[in-house]
């Protein structure tokens, strides 16, 4: 009996608890909702809901890295948007195969988060200024890639079956999800596979419990945060080709404020800012819970700015939540 208190207290502690807290809300929303509207409980309208999570679920399992190192990264939405130009400018403008195209987009993106790798961990600005850099940096050049007009892929209808289409429900008439949902599901698995299996995962989780210990234990810290950025990269690459197949264009003004819902999810679902603690399906559920968020707001007809004030009231609640479980 003696063992019982530490045992819950315990719970609180861990990061499992703000999993826990961030699934009961999101079954909330969604009774709430179904109660709500019939509008909401209908299977196209939770079709719309997982492919709303696919891109931003996407990105924010690319942030759980950096977050989990206690850094930050400001970029993604508009490396997103130069990902998802070069594979147009590859695949329409040049007349690459679209595997090639698509491959070039993913790197483009890992490019981006090399780069703020290394400004942060050789010319150790902070990640605040250099993804806050590299943001500008790559929406200016998706606008003069593009030359300020959308890429189209009309030429190429394969591209757009790679978000849109539905392997599942050619096995399973009637059951038209689109694969966009499983390329999330899938790169969920291999994010949550690097971060708990790997020795990048250990060092992520290291670098945010303390950088300093990990340094004088012989760990080469700038190769691995470099790393870490680069990974974070990779993952808004795939977000800005799946993005793009989704829209069967590359638009180069969209992805501005991609990055802040990205955050989002990953904080709601229970990774500390502070860094050290974090996990893909916390984050999982923090995407779903912010595309749930909007989707049945927008059924309720209420105004997108006070969708917005909602998701932001959100957000600083599930900080809050964090910072309270660290006190304890």
């Amino acid at each position: 009996m003696k063992n019982q208190p530490k045992t819950a207290q315990g719970l609180f502690r861990s990061d499992a608890m703000q999993r826990i807290m961030a699934f009961g809300a999101l079954i909330v929303l969604f009774v709430g909702f179904s109660v709500a509207s019939p509008y909401f409980r209908t299977f196209d309208n939770y079709v719309g809901i997982l492919l709303a999570t696919a891109v931003n679920g996407v990105l924010a399992l690319g942030v759980t890295f950096v977050i989990v190192t206690g850094g930050i990264d400001l970029s993604v939405g508009t490396v997103l948007t130069f990902s998802a130009v070069m594979t147009g400018v590859f695949i329409t403008n040049m007349k690459f195969p679209v595997g090639i195209g698509i491959l070039i987009g993913i790197l483009a993106g890992g490019l981006a988060g090399l780069v703020n790798g290394l400004l942060i961990s050789r010319m150790k600005i902070p990640p605040f200024i250099a993804t806050l850099g590299m943001l500008y940096a790559t929406k200016g050049l998706s606008l003069v890639t593009s030359e300020l007009k959308p890429i189209y892929f009309n030429d190429t209808p394969i591209f757009r079956e790679m978000a849109m289409g539905s392997v599942i429900g050619a096995i399973i008439p009637g059951l038209d999800i689109p694969n966009a949902v499983f390329i999330l599901f899938g790169a969920a698995i291999i994010a949550n596979l690097i971060l708990t299996r790997t020795i990048l995962g250990r060092y992520t989780f290291a670098l945010g419990s303390n950088e300093e210990a990990t340094r004088l234990s012989g760990v080469n810290v700038a190769a691995w945060k470099t790393a870490v950025y680069t990974l974070c990269g990779l993952f808004s690459g795939l977000g800005g080709v799946l993005m793009a197949s989704r829209l069967n264009s590359a638009q180069p003004a969209l992805g501005a404020g991609y990055e802040l819902d990205a955050i989002a999810a990953v904080v709601i679902g229970g990774t500390s800012l502070s860094g050290g603690e974090g996990s893909i399906l916390g984050t999982i559920i923090g995407a779903f819970i912010i595309s749930t968020l909007t989707n049945g707001l927008r059924i309720l007809s209420v105004p997108q700015e006070w969708q917005m004030v909602v998701t932001g009231g959100i957000v600083i609640l599930a900080v809050f939540l964090d910072i309270l479980r660290r006190r304890r």
